[in-house]
């Protein structure tokens, strides 16, 4: 059975005294029961959660990472550095990446690869703009996307995290119906069934659209949503104490 994750997503917030009162607050309400639970925070953050988690159950994470190893790369930060913090967790592929820094999916694949050969977890991102499911595109687009990963991992893919997020109804407050997201899920999944079925039952997806305390048990309660990579809810404790809750 598939244990529940979820993931915090910082993105671009946070100062050290607002992490260090947001870290207490989970680490105070956290109680046993709940989703596993990490928070993948800004990489100048990453000391202090570090110092922070480091003997709780919370496990943390970087928002992105380089696909090259060492070299003449200004301000970019390598998988290595990442795991000199022991992050358990690195996003690759984010649609915000993809967006506004043209990633396309095989530098994401690339990514992927150099946070795993450095002992970590990929959280894959993928997902369709409201453009792309207007047009019927979204099984193709979340194909196409996560096909460029595992045509580089093979059945390594056990050792990756899915997230599913639908470009629309992210920061937007749209939220697919349990349904939608369960479709598109389910679709996932049966990818990973086509290089191995037994396998695939294993994989963690998560769901990335404005997952939120009032909707977090009924999508998590879809056969194929293992969680949530969660956005705006996961700068306050109480809202990411919720989802994590309600992943039990």
């Amino acid at each position: 059975m598939r244990r529940k994750l979820v993931v915090g997503n910082w993105k671009m917030n946070g100062s050290l005294t607002a992490n260090a009162s947001l870290l207490a607050g989970i680490g105070e309400g956290l109680t046993a029961g709940g989703a596993d639970c990490a928070v993948c925070v800004p990489a100048p953050y990453l000391a202090q959660a570090q110092a922070t988690l480091t003997g709780t159950s919370v496990r943390w994470g970087a928002q992105d990472v380089s696909a090259q190893p060492s070299g003449a790369f200004t301000g970019e930060v390598s998988a290595a550095m990442l795991a000199d913090f022991l992050c358990r967790y690195v996003i690759v592929g984010h649609s915000e990446r993809r967006a506004y820094h043209a990633e396309s999916s095989e530098l994401v694949a690339k990514k992927a690869m150099a946070v795993l050969a450095a002992g970590m977890t990929p959280i894959v991102c993928v997902g369709e703009t409201l453009a792309e499911r207007e047009a019927g595109q979204t099984f193709v687009v979340v194909r196409n996307q996560l096909e460029a990963v595992l045509s580089l991992f093979g059945e390594r893919f056990t050792h990756i995290v899915i997230a599913y997020e639908p470009v629309w109804a992210i920061g937007t407050g749209k939220t697919a119906t349990p349904e939608m997201a369960q479709e598109v899920h389910a679709r996932i999944r049966g990818q990973l069934a086509e290089l191995n079925a037994i396998a695939a039952g294993g994989v963690q997806i998560l769901y990335g659209g404005s997952m939120k305390p009032d909707n977090a048990v009924e999508l998590m309660a879809q056969p194929d949503i293992d969680g949530g990579l969660i956005g705006g809810a996961a700068l306050k404790a109480a809202d990411f104490l919720a989802i994590v809750h309600a992943g039990k």
